[in-house]
């Protein structure tokens, strides 16, 4: 099928067609953005460490523009869960463009908005929701509420924890957070309190000043880390005795990536969406319950939380047909994340394997070499942790046995010319 190649590497990785791509894109793009030669030489002490150029992508694997075929254990950031360029996606985003392209935002809705709305607020046991196109714009959304709906301005985060970089997530970022947060830690107010993610719980004394806690249930650029058995339900114990909201920021863990819609079982008032959702169009969702949402009140006129593009009708069009595939596809990945991860923890060299379904974190010596070598033999991933001492997997759902067998191979392979 389409998109279940496995590498086939005809060139050296970066090729002579990405140098000369990158070596345009540096001419222009911010420095901040993407890592080029020199400063991914200092990282891990590689001349040759342009990133590959992505002319193509369908399924599982990505063609760049020297016509190397790699298979993405990525996702694109976990975006592509259904596969990249799903064809029932797809389908529904030619169809919507055929009929309209953009609406409204909050002044004049369109049918594919409202019919997402009623298909996410049935899929999560939720009330009510509030669409964006980014995960940030859904933590932003929830942080908003809490704040409204409580009249608190304290909010809890966690060590490791990541929620996005636009500023409102960004004082919330544990990730990291000496680093990204320091050039704009005048901006960011004093509002949030971290604590250690699995670790000791507050009580409702501590949180009484507190409008909201906020978690991901697994961490995703933090490691791919599950808290203790029991210590979510403790969290969702102490913050709701102090009249704190829980947040749940599912927008690495949601839709299916765990082998289950949601990572969490539990019922959180507000619950974040993105990545996964719109099939590689930017859509997210913020959704809560009616007794967190419907403290914003009646809208009035000028609405007081919008954006230009919300409920855009192509990004509507594409989850929704998305929420469909994740229906065929979310026990697959159940079932290969269980089996991939069990061949990973008799690698020689893996040290623990975290996480769960097709959300892991493969721990090596050295992740940030392992991925250049890697990259050389065909399968793109990225490091996770704050000391980025893993592999971060989050394929599409259709990784097949084949594919998940190479990448184990290769990783094998490279970790035994480590040793």
């Amino acid at each position: 099928m389409p998109g279940s190649a496995l590498p086939s590497i005809v060139s050296t990785v970066p090729g002579p067609q990405s140098h000369a791509w990158v070596d345009r894109l540096a001419q222009h793009e911010c420095p901040a953005i993407t890592a080029r030669r020199a400063r991914r030489a200092l990282q891990i002490g590689a001349a040759d460490t342009d990133p590959i150029v992505w002319a193509e992508a369908v399924g599982q694997n990505v063609t760049d523009v020297d016509g190397n075929v790699f298979v993405d254990l990525t996702a694109g950031f976990g975006v592509a869960a259904v596969g990249h360029r799903n064809p029932a996606v797809i389908a529904a985003v030619k169809a919507q463009c055929d009929v309209l392209v953009h609406a409204m935002g909050d002044a004049f809705p369109d049918p594919r908005r409202i019919e997402l709305m009623d298909t996410l607020a049935t899929r999560t046991a939720m009330d009510r929701v509030i669409l964006g196109t980014s995960g940030s714009d859904a933590v932003d959304a929830a942080v908003k509420t809490a704040v409204v709906a409580t009249g608190r301005h304290r909010i809890l985060a966690f060590d490791g924890a990541y929620h996005g970089l636009a500023f409102g997530p960004l004082a919330s970022l544990g990730y990291l957070r000496h680093t990204m947060r320091q050039p704009f830690e005048r901006l960011l107010g004093t509002h949030v309190t971290w604590a250690a993610f699995g670790g000791a719980l507050p009580d409702a004394t501590a949180l009484s000043e507190f409008a909201a806690v906020l978690v991901e249930p697994i961490q995703g650029r933090g490691g791919m880390r599950e808290p203790p058995a029991g210590w979510l339900a403790g969290l969702h114990e102490a913050a709701r005795a102090a009249g704190a909201l829980v947040i749940h920021d599912e927008i690495y863990s949601g839709c299916g990536r765990t082998g289950k819609f949601l990572a969490s079982e539990l019922r959180p008032d507000l619950l974040c969406l993105g990545k996964a959702l719109g099939g590689g169009f930017p859509i997210s969702a913020c959704l809560g319950t009616a007794g967190a949402m419907d403290a914003w009140g009646a809208s009035t006129g000028a609405a007081i939380h919008t954006q230009t593009f919300l409920g855009h009708p192509i990004g509507c069009a594409a989850a929704l047909a998305t929420l469909d595939e994740l229906d065929r596809l979310t026990p697959i990945a159940a079932i290969t994340g269980a089996s991939l991860a069990a061949a990973l923890r008799e690698v020689p060299g893996v040290s623990q394997v975290t996480g769960r379904g097709l959300m892991l974190g493969v721990h090596v010596h050295n992740a940030l070499q392992v991925t250049h070598d890697l990259l050389d033999r065909g399968y793109i991933v990225l490091p996770c942790g704050e000391r980025a001492e893993a592999l971060g997997l989050t394929p599409p759902y259709g990784l097949t046995g084949a594919q998940a067998q190479g990448f184990v191979a290769a990783l094998t392979d490279v970790l035994q010319w480590q040793r």
